[in-house]
């Protein structure tokens, strides 16, 4: 409920002329593979907005939304590396370059630099991907690639071998016209 009243209150802030795009059921993936272990984990509840009239995009999760196949993975995860009582939402904000027109369906390559805030700490990151128009609806894939070190997310040598330093994160985002 927070990442809505968050969205909302974002998206209020654009012209009156803008047509932004939402969703509240995003889906963002990550992976970690290593020789010892495979760790992986979906979010469902992503939070995006899309200003058809600027290109501004801002993508927000609440780090506790993410599941993990082993319950004592997830614990690990919110409480040992994302310290997620502490930093409890991960955060992009870019603006898409050459956004295409929105009325017309098609799938277009895009671009949006911008800034990613995991752990507290924001780096500037480009979220390159597919976006794709059907009428009312479009739909936005991207991959990213995210280094622990970057985040200052810290792994205990004890684990390091079992997590990679560089997580592989997939997006998935069906956005609706407000």
């Amino acid at each position: 409920m927070k990442t809505l009243s968050f969205l909302l209150a974002f998206a209020l802030s654009f012209s009156a002329h803008a047509q932004l795009f939402l969703t509240q059921t995003g889906e963002t993936r990550f992976f970690s593979k290593t020789p010892v272990e495979d760790i992986s984990a979906v979010n469902k509840k992503v939070g995006v907005v899309l200003n058809s009239q600027t290109g501004e995009i801002v993508v927000r999760m609440a780090i506790t939304d993410f599941n993990f196949p082993n319950k004592l993975m997830q614990e690990h995860f919110n409480e040992n590396y994302l310290e997620s009582e502490k930093y409890p939402y991960g955060l992009f904000r870019g603006k898409v370059q050459n956004l295409p027109d929105l009325t017309k369906p098609g799938t277009y390559d895009i671009s949006a630099p911008g800034s990613l805030d995991i752990h507290g700490v924001k780096q500037d990151r480009t979220m390159k991907g597919k976006l794709t128009v059907q009428g009312d609806k479009i739909t936005l894939q991207s991959d990213l690639q995210v280094a622990l070190v970057d985040h200052k997310i810290e792994v205990p040598k004890l684990v390091f071998a079992k997590i990679a330093e560089v997580i592989d994160v997939k997006n998935q985002f069906v956005l609706q016209k407000k």
